[in-house]
This record gives structure tokens, sequence and C-alpha cells, in this order.
């Protein structure tokens, strides 16, 4: 095992089909007033399959404990989580031992350890994961530690799954468009367009400017396909329906011939990842990308252009039809406790990261990641931030939840469907006979 922490990205259990409120995403994000509604957030989570989760244990002796976190293995968060793990364990008296695997390994790697005993305490997690783990019968209910913390409803919902409060927020967001402004202003483009066709125009634009400039560095790699289902919802794709699962419609072909288009006009690269894109991005090699707003800390840390920064901009999703809302999948971390040795004080670990008011503050303000607490989101270093207002208000403000995460079998689900999307783009199989199959074996995968 790697001695070193890890990090998350999405969230999970709230219905695909109910958009959160552009109200209640602003509070979320602490840029607008009103109450957030639980019920919007909470109202498919999956019930029945997993036994009781025990309830967390704090108050006895100090304990030394692990922490896992992908975070630990990416340049930008690694030193920052460092620095939270040593304040916490100097304070306590106590040693965090780190545990990191790359993100892409990271749900399989933290499966594998904790079905077999080999770890326990805290961790970071995707919210769209909770359904996975929670099933192993090894996490802690930390409801007791979310009372009077201050959590927006939103947010623990965001980090609850089958009625137990598995994981206390972290950061919840969503994922969409990020662009380079002073590449879109070379070809004039003050804006990116509001409708696909416009979009596609703006990326044939973009190609013109040469120099190994990649108009939208979107995900092609297997691994980070996944991607392609908030374009199958853009084009008219409900992607589950009642328990069925819909792709092979007509809306999730076009939206797969569409991308492959973009693919044989070179808009998009081959064999490209997150990690890719933002690689190409801060290298200004790329104009448009997709990400969550985490991405924002990575890519500014890695362009040799000291001015990066003031060059990003959030962008809506483009739209089929005028009047449609942009489309975004949210996005989340939380911190889950494994009971075991140590579970105690890292549970205690888990409550102080999430939503003590410095430590949240200080991780936003280095890392660019929203805080999840009432007091941090309305705190002076969140609401003068330009960006994170931007990213709110054109992507989390009408974002939805994967209709998949509702399964525990998500995982495999989006495997398939992202092997099958990468046949179509290198031209072994053809769009509709690729989908029908997706949505064939993705239906097997779920029972």
């Amino acid at each position: 095992m790697s001695n070193r922490p890890i990090h998350l990205p999405r969230a999970t259990h709230l219905p695909s089909t109910d958009q959160l409120t552009r109200r209640s995403m602003l509070r979320l994000m602490g840029l607008g007033a009103g109450a957030v509604t639980l019920g919007s957030l909470a109202a498919c989570a999956p019930s029945g399959g997993t036994s009781p989760a025990p309830a967390a244990t704090t108050g006895g002796a100090a304990e030394d404990f692990s922490f896992s976190s992908w975070s630990l293995s990416e340049e930008n968060p690694k030193p920052v989580i460092e620095g939270l793990m040593s304040t916490f364990g100097a304070d306590k008296g106590v040693t965090i031992s780190p545990v990191s695997y790359p993100y892409n390994e990271y749900l399989n790697q933290l499966t594998l350890q904790t079905r077999g005993g080999q770890f326990s305490g805290a961790a970071q997690v995707d919210v769209a994961w909770l359904g996975s783990l929670a099933a192993l019968g090894k996490l802690q209910d930390l409801s007791g530690l979310a009372e009077g913390r201050g959590y927006t409803d939103a947010a623990l919902a965001a980090s609850r799954y089958d009625g137990a409060q598995y994981g206390l927020p972290w950061t919840i967001g969503a994922i969409g468009l990020v662009t380079n402004t002073e590449l879109l202003e070379k070809v004039g483009i003050s804006e990116v367009p509001s409708g696909i066709e416009d979009f596609e125009a703006a990326l044939l634009e973009l190609k013109g400017i040469g120099g190994g400039v990649i108009p939208y560095a979107a995900s092609t790699k297997v691994a980070q396909l996944k991607d392609i289902l908030i374009w199958m919802q853009t084009f008219g794709s409900p992607l589950v329906e009642d328990g069925t699962v819909t792709i092979g419609d007509d809306a999730s072909v076009e939206a797969v011939t569409w991308y492959k288009k973009l693919y044989d006009q070179g808009l998009i690269a081959p064999d490209v990842d997150r990690f890719d894109a933002r690689a190409l991005f801060s290298q200004g090699k790329a104009a448009i990308y997709d990400d969550a707003i985490v991405g924002r800390g990575a890519v500014v840390a890695d362009s040799p252009d000291p001015d990066f920064e003031s060059k990003l901009a959030p962008a809506s999703r483009p739209v089929l039809a005028a009047g449609d809302d942009p489309r975004a999948f949210v996005w989340g971390h939380a911190v889950v406790v494994v009971d075991g040795p140590g579970a105690g004080t890292a549970a205690e670990f888990a409550q102080w990261i999430t939503s003590d008011t410095t430590a949240t503050t200080g991780f936003f303000d280095k890392l660019g990641l929203p805080p999840t607490t009432e007091a941090a989101l309305t705190s002076e270093v969140v609401t003068n931030d330009t960006f994170t207002k931007d990213f709110g208000d054109k992507i989390t403000a009408t974002a939805t939840t994967n209709p998949f995460w509702a399964f525990p079998q998500y995982a495999q689900v989006e495997a398939v469907i992202a092997e099958k999307v990468q046949a179509v783009l290198v031209g072994s199989s053809d769009a509709a006979t690729a989908m029908r199959e997706a949505g064939e074996q993705a239906q097997a995968l779920l029972g």
C-alpha cells in the first residue's frame, strides 16, 4: 500500500430526474438566499440491500489511524491535505498514516483493502461510490457527528445512502465546461455558444488557431468516457427511466454519432482523460474542457502563464433546443469512516476536516473547492470569489445526479457504456449497434 492519502470528486443519491433548483444550488454554493430542499436530493436513494451501519463512537482515548485519499497522489492538493493531517495529528497527539492511489484505481483498491480487513480509518470518497462501499458493511453511520455542525441539508443528503449518513460532505459542486478566454478571443468568441450547432461551428473556428491547440479536450479514454452520458442527456436521453436503461434510444445514438463527428474532424482528440485534459489546458493547448471546480487549482498550478487564472471562465453546456436547461452532473467528495482500530479518532477527524471553519475555508482558499457548511459558504473568502460564483450560476445551478449512481453496479455499467462508445470512436462499431449493445449489457448488470 502507498503511504499517502486520497481525494474525491462528484455527488450521489440525488434523484437523477430531479433537477436541483437554481436557488437551492446557489444556496449550496453560498451564492444566493433561500433554503435548500432535502427531498429533491434524497428522493431516489435506493433502499434495502445493506446491513445496518454501526454508529460512530467518539470521545475515547485518541488513537492513531489511517487516512486514505486519492488527492494525496496529486501534486496540487497533496501538501494542503498533508498540512491538515499534521494539524489534527498534532492537536490530538496521534499519527495519521496516509494511504493513496490514483483516482482511476482508487475505488477498486479501497474496496479490496476494506473488504479484506486491511484498512480502517477515514477515507475520502466520491459521493457516487457510497452505495458500493456501504454494501461492504464496514462503513460507520456518522449521523451523530453531522448534528449541529452547520452542514447544508443538500450537502448532507448528497453524502447519505439508504437512510444512513455514511459520509460527511467535504465539497459539493458539479462538472461542466471550463474555457480559456484568451484562446476564444483569438477567433472572436466572447462566450461559448448556447446551441449545439453553433458550438460545433465555434470548435471549427478554434481549430484554425493551429499550433497544436485542441478545440475541446473532451474525454476519449475509456476510464473517463462516462462523460458522454451528460451529452446523451443533452440530446434528450433520460439514460434510465422507471428502472430501465434507455441507452440505445434515438437520443443516445445521436449524441454518440455527434461525438464521433467531432473526433473525426479533430475537434476532440484521441486518448484523453481528465488529467490529460488538465495538462493540455494548463499549457494553453486546449480551449475548452470538462472539469469540476477543483480543476481550477490544478491547471493554474501547472500553467507556465502567471496570469492564467484570469483567463479561466466556466461556461454553460450548449443545449439542443432553445429553452432547454444546460445539463451537468452533480459532483462531490465526502469523508467516510471504515470501522476498525482507530475509527473513533478517525471519525473526529472526518468531522473536523469537513466542518471546522478555519480548515474548510483554508481548503477552499488553496484549492478552490466549495465548502459544505453555512459558516464557510458565507465567509468572505468564498463569497468574493468570482470564478466560484460564475461556476455556480452557469453550471451547478442546473445540475442533476447521474441516474446510474443509485445502483451499486454503477461503475460496471459506466465501464460497459464507455467501452462501446470507444468502439464507435475508433471505427470498430457504428453508433446504433454499439449503443443498443451498451443498453442491453447495462440492463443485464442492473438485473
